[in-house]
């Protein structure tokens, strides 16, 4: 018995251990893509985000983005290694970020399905998935016009980007943590150097390596902190709703998806639970809310590997917005009942009509998606 707790401790220490390599990979793959999309000049970047121009299609290409790649985190931290690089214009990155917290919800209405053939388990797992939709929906349906019109978000987050300090008067943001994200992507540039790659091909290859080290990074460290954690995620959850919720229900699930570095991780496990009765909608919504606000270290984390202090900026506007949006929402009784009034009507038509399912997920997260990034230019 000794021996297996032994055992057990040293592959706690080992995982934990890859997990903190994982992250610097991720580092390394932000400060990459930064790097590349630097060295394919700015005529490049000018095309490539000429589409999104418009506010509301930039809100399409974030929702789109992270339906692909099943991950707000991937997309998150892409924009942020743009923004930081320079090449994505502050404004244009807001409502991709917006978009971003959209699209991950897909992953929680996916798992629902899982229930279909069990009528009443499944419009209780579905309306415990779209209340995340609802909410995020909700949430920039208000926000996103106020940011267009006041800018409140992105001055937030740059007065505490200026109060954090950190700008040396190059206007870079100085951190002893870049030079070692510097070091092996300087390796990477001599090697491709040396094999003559050079302008556009190493920035496109340097692009290619960045998005291949976030992608893998993210994925082995959720799925390692999820061996880690699962059994104590569910733990944590059922102890904190069995008091009924509130602010510590928000605050543990901030603190899981944190820790696991996916708020699907984190709203997903409530779904099995939901479906079987265990937990009531009521008290299931504060844990998404904090995983809502958990989901945002990923973006910080990857300004930390950027040059140009916008990268810090626009990290900061995903946390205010989950932040500021959660509270809103969530203290004012009125309010946190609409996400889950909408949620049930919706489950119970679903309920009823099964190719309704259909319809939503595919033309509320790929159809409606594409026409805006198509039409509105």
């Amino acid at each position: 018995m000794t021996d297996q707790l032994q055992a057990s401790r040293a592959a706690t220490w080992v995982r934990a251990i890859l997990v903190l390599a994982l992250l610097y990979a991720f580092l390394v793959g932000v400060k990459a893509l930064e790097t590349g999309i630097r060295g394919l000049g700015e005529d490049f970047t000018d095309s490539l985000f000429a589409r999104a121009s418009n506010p509301f299609a930039g809100l399409c290409v974030g929702i789109l983005a992270t339906v692909l790649v099943q991950s707000s985190s991937v997309t998150t931290a892409t924009i942020v290694g743009l923004v930081g690089s320079g090449s994505l214009p502050l404004q244009l990155a807001v409502p991709m970020i917006l978009g971003a917290n959209i699209g991950t919800t897909v992953t929680n209405t996916l798992a629902s399905l899982g229930y279909l053939r069990r009528t009443k388990e499944f419009r209780l797992a579905f309306a415990g998935a779209t209340m995340h939709d609802f909410f995020n929906l909700c949430n920039v349906a208000v926000f996103l016009p106020l940011e267009l019109t006041t800018r409140l978000l992105s001055r937030l987050a740059q007065s505490t980007a200026d109060l954090i300090g950190g700008v040396g008067s190059t206007g870079m943001v100085d951190s002893p943590l870049k030079a070692i994200v510097k070091f092996p992507v300087a390796g990477i540039e001599m090697a491709l150097s040396a094999t003559g790659a050079a302008g556009r091909l190493a920035g496109v290859l340097l692009l290619a390596v960045g998005i291949t080290l976030i992608l893998f990074s993210l994925a082995f460290i959720t799925r390692n902190m999820r061996l880690l954690m699962l059994g104590r995620v569910e733990r944590s959850i059922n102890a904190v709703l069995s008091k009924g919720g509130g602010m510590t229900a928000i605050a543990v699930g901030a603190l899981i998806t944190v820790t696991v570095q996916s708020s699907s991780i984190t709203t997903a496990v409530m779904i099995p639970m939901i479906a079987a009765g265990v937990i009531t909608l009521r008290n299931a919504f504060p844990v998404t809310l904090g995983a809502n606000i958990g989901t945002t270290i990923t973006g910080l984390l990857a300004s930390l590997a950027t040059d140009h202090p916008a990268g810090l900026v626009i990290a900061l506007v995903h946390l205010y917005f989950n932040v500021i949006g959660v509270t809103v929402w969530y203290s004012i009784p009125f309010l946190r009942a609409i996400p889950l009034s909408l949620a049930q009507r919706l489950a119970r038509h679903a309920e009823v009509r099964k190719s309704l399912v259909v319809v939503y997920v595919i033309g509320g997260f790929v159809i409606i998606p594409i026409i805006g990034v198509l039409a509105l230019q």
